[in-house]
């Protein structure tokens, strides 16, 4: 019986993902035949439906001494190395723990968290973003790893495409993405030193047995703490059309976070305006030449902050 035939990743949940580059089309080629010998040398036994994300597939699992686990499987690139660099550094404190991983073939043995209790399932909006606003703080407490990308370093490729990038835009989307980029520009120069999540929306939070809610899924970075707002402000209600009051929502998140984590509001918002910015720039390479109604919407309830000084 072949490796496959033992173990078998279902086709169907691969639906979701890009196959435009050689490496995710070869991922995806060995993915069962990867998985099965990540089970054998961790010794470990399938123990549930896998389930698919954005990133990668997920295997729960259970582990020779009887507990559970979560076996994680993504394409072996940068992003996969630098999600193993953060979460060896974080050791659990805020963050899924990395119980094993096997950077060459994109593995990671993580704890078992429930899956389907995210942040998303709290009524209290002020609850929830004060949950996030207390995981980030532990996680921007860590010493940044050597190996991390630098939020520098992303900020100059952001400004040096901006100017092909702008043509694709209308005049009115081109006098924003033009003010976003000379006030990037203007922070460029600070990057900060922070290790970063870069991806802690409210559905990144889940509950855990030995927590209440730790996050998943980073994308560690080094920067300034301002960058790590973003998915916190723009969760839930911007893939709801019917909410009326999204500015005042991403006001009161605005304010709690940056209270909570001691940060500068001007300096904060320059650096969701970078978010924004990054966010574009990636539609326009996807061949979408506009800036995003969510995008202006949160631009436009930060504004007096990034106008001013202070907290």
């Amino acid at each position: 019986m072949s490796r496959e035939e033992q173990f078998a990743i279902p086709v169907e949940i691969m639906d979701g993902f890009s196959t435009d580059d050689d490496a995710t089309r070869e991922w995806l080629r060995t993915l069962s035949s990867v998985a099965h010998d990540l089970l054998r040398q961790w010794d470990l036994r399938p123990d549930g439906d896998v389930r698919s994300g954005e990133a990668g597939v997920v295997v729960p699992v259970h582990r020779a001494d009887g507990t559970r686990a979560a076996l994680k499987l993504q394409v072996p690139r940068a992003e996969t190395r630098a999600a193993i660099l953060g979460l060896a550094r974080w050791d659990g404190r805020g963050v899924v723990r990395l119980l094993d991983s096997d950077v060459d073939r994109g593995g990671m043995l993580l704890e078992l968290l429930h899956g389907d209790q995210s942040l998303e399932t709290v009524e209290n909006d002020d609850d929830a973003v004060r949950v996030v606003g207390g995981l980030l703080a532990r996680l921007h407490g860590a010493d940044a790893p050597d190996g991390l990308p630098g939020l520098g370093t992303i900020a100059t490729d952001m400004i040096a495409a901006a100017p092909e990038a702008v043509r694709a835009l209308d005049g009115a989307d081109r006098s924003r993405f033009d003010r976003w980029v000379r006030r990037v520009s203007e922070a460029a120069a600070d990057p900060g030193g922070s290790l970063l999540h870069w991806d802690l929306h409210y559905g990144n939070v889940l509950s855990a047995d030995r927590e209440p809610w730790l996050a998943i899924d980073p994308e560690p970075l080094v920067g300034d703490p301002g960058f790590d707002l973003w998915p916190a402000l723009d969760s839930g209600w911007s893939a709801d059309g019917t909410v009326a009051d999204a500015p005042r929502i991403v006001r009161r998140r605005f304010e709690i976070l940056t209270e909570m984590l001691d940060l500068d509001r001007e300096r904060a918002a320059v650096w969701t305006m970078a978010r924004l910015l990054q966010n574009t720039l990636w539609d326009i390479e996807d061949g979408d030449p506009v800036i995003s109604t969510s995008a202006k919407t949160v631009d436009d309830a930060l504004a007096a902050y990034g106008a001013s000084g202070g907290r």
